[in-house]
């Protein structure tokens, strides 16, 4: 069993996990995930690591509530345990295997979508302790939904924030905020690392070619079995077939088929939708609107 040291909701539907993981705290790097199970019944989910602590031996993930899986691992408490807590999986940040001095000379941008901002602070805060201050950009929906900023501050260089409704920071999609920072502001960037919805990585990934930034993107939305035998993370790189639980998940943004991967993403919300209404109603949950499939 593995132990919730710290257990505290983030904002609306958005939980932090600090766990006893010796092992894995030993080894994992930036970029990387595990999957954890509540108990014997639970199904198995991919989260990717947000931060972790080799000397107290601890892992910590963050958790956004859609499906049955994380409603049900909302209720866990600081002192409750996962049955399992697998990793670390998938591939490291390719900048960890980096020569040092040589990523000293890079610009490096960070463009964090929502829940996104999770994994993108441990990526951060590696480069801080190595000597590396990268400029990031959080976008959220409003205000309230806001995660991480204050970390974030702490390692970054400089912390852009931007929200759709300009409830907050800068106003608008973090698009606009990265436009304005190399056109307007005159900021120069040689990498660009993005982490967030699907719908997001695309279009950053259509703003930094225009800007001709190299850009990498995590993959990690579409991640389902996270070992590659469920074939759900499937996708196309540079007109290549990839798992982005073993070949990932971070990849070339400029050369993902993103229009495939959202299509491969939808083909599951049926399911998790379906899940999602048993939790919800029981046993007074038969299926029969004709919608949900559920007397299927």
């Amino acid at each position: 069993m593995y132990k919730i040291v710290n257990a505290k909701e983030l904002t609306t539907n958005i939980y932090l996990f600090e766990v006893e993981a010796k092992r894995v705290a030993k080894s994992c790097m930036p970029g990387q995930f595990v999957i954890v199970r509540m108990d014997e019944d639970s199904e198995r989910i991919p989260l990717t690591i947000s931060d972790y602590n080799r000397e107290t031996g601890t892992v910590t993930i963050v958790v956004q509530t859609i499906g049955a899986g994380t409603n049900m691992m909302k209720n866990l408490k600081t002192g409750d345990s996962f049955k399992d807590f697998v990793g670390p999986l998938g591939q490291p940040s390719e900048f960890v295997y980096e020569d040092l001095d040589a990523l000293k000379k890079e610009r490096i941008i960070f463009v964090a979508g929502g829940l996104g901002t999770a994994p993108v602070y441990p990526q951060v805060k590696w480069l801080h302790e190595n000597g590396i201050d990268a400029d990031v950009i959080i976008g959220a929906k409003t205000k309230d939904l806001l995660i991480y900023e204050e970390d974030m501050k702490a390692v970054a260089g400089n912390v852009y924030v931007t929200t759709d409704d300009g409830s907050y920071g800068r106003s608008g999609m973090v698009t606009k905020t990265l436009q304005d920072l190399v056109k307007e502001e005159g900021k120069t960037y040689t990498k660009c690392v993005a982490i967030g919805p699907m719908i997001m990585m695309k279009f950053v990934c259509v703003t930094t070619k225009e800007l001709e930034i190299p850009t990498i993107v995590s993959m990690n939305p579409i991640m389902v079995d996270g070992t590659g035998m469920c074939g759900a993370c499937r996708l196309t790189v540079g007109g290549e077939v990839k798992f982005a639980c073993v070949d990932g998940p971070e990849f070339d943004g400029h050369l993902v088929d993103f229009d495939q991967a959202m299509k491969r993403q939808q083909m599951y919300k049926t399911e998790e939708g379906r899940a999602t209404l048993k939790l919800q109603e029981g046993d007074t949950h038969h299926g029969g609107c004709g919608n949900c499939g559920g007397d299927r």
